[in-house]
């Protein structure tokens, strides 16, 4: 209930009924005498004493994964389960390719959304390393930078941009410009840089994912703004750097400050980011 917000979601998610977990819950609150669920419109919020909790219990589960993990090891191959977040596919792909060759016993699973969408996942304990384009600013997790990248514009091969080398960040005034949903840090990082330079793009056009975002482009939509490293190659697209601004994004691997040593979670970041 602590992450879902609600009696109801939180059953479903344990595969008990609803007044089961609420049973559960009350009878721990009257054993020790404490309020640890309050209330807030038609869902609930953890009171202070049940954020407190929550935080032990973090810890707590964090040290039995180290735990087992520890003892498989002993057999000389880690094993068990890495969950992971991104803000796109295609800087973790690779990354996650080397790091499965190396620890074959290690089951991978990742879901992508915006820088927005991974903080929370990594906040409600839905994963366990997230990598978005800036340090997180909440006092549980760890950020570690270990990626530099330029914001660029790119274009399909059929658009008049497409056999100039930069243009100028002006130009996107008389463009249809195609963007990442709000909670994306490109966008937003790109949107300031327009506010500055007191640019107001006419035409925008919203895309909720990185993969539609590219095929919009490639279909000659209009123009996109990308990180250069996360235009893979693919014939139908091509990268316009811009002029007279320096846009640069820098990658994080972010994982809960408990979990940092757990024996699966320190060897990704070991290898993404070598001491």
């Amino acid at each position: 209930m602590a992450t879902q917000g609600s009696f109801t979601k939180a059953a479903v998610s344990l595969h008990l009924t609803q007044p089961t977990l609420s049973d559960h819950v009350k009878g721990l609150e009257e054993r020790f005498g404490v309020k640890l669920f309050k209330r807030h419109g038609r869902g609930v919020v953890l009171t202070a004493m049940g954020r407190a909790l929550l935080q032990l219990t973090r810890r707590q589960h964090a040290t039995e994964v180290e735990m087992e993990q520890l003892l498989s090891s002993s057999r000389g191959m880690l094993n068990g389960q890495l969950r992971i977040a991104a803000d796109s596919p295609f800087l973790i792909m690779p990354l996650v390719k080397d790091f499965s060759s190396q620890h074959p016993g290690i089951k991978v699973a990742m879901d992508f959304g915006n820088t927005q969408w991974v903080s929370q996942q990594l906040i409600e304990g839905h994963v366990d390393i997230g990598i978005m384009p800036e340090p997180s600013r909440d006092e549980r997790l760890i950020s570690t930078s270990f990626r530099l990248d330029e914001i660029i514009f790119f274009v399909s091969k059929g658009h008049p941009w497409a056999t100039r080398r930069n243009v100028a960040l002006s130009e996107i005034e008389g463009q249809r410009l195609i963007i990442r949903e709000t909670g994306s840090y490109t966008r937003s990082l790109f949107e300031q840089e327009l506010r500055r330079h007191h640019i107001v793009s006419q035409q925008v056009l919203e895309i909720g994912s990185s993969e539609g975002l590219r095929e919009a482009v490639a279909l000659g939509l209009g123009v996109g703004i990308i990180q250069a490293g996360e235009l893979t190659l693919d014939q139908r697209l091509q990268p316009i750097h811009i002029r007279d601004t320096k846009l640069q994004v820098i990658e994080h691997l972010v994982c809960l400050k408990e979990a940092r040593l757990v024996p699966v979670i320190k060897a990704f970041i070991d290898k993404i980011i070598p001491e």
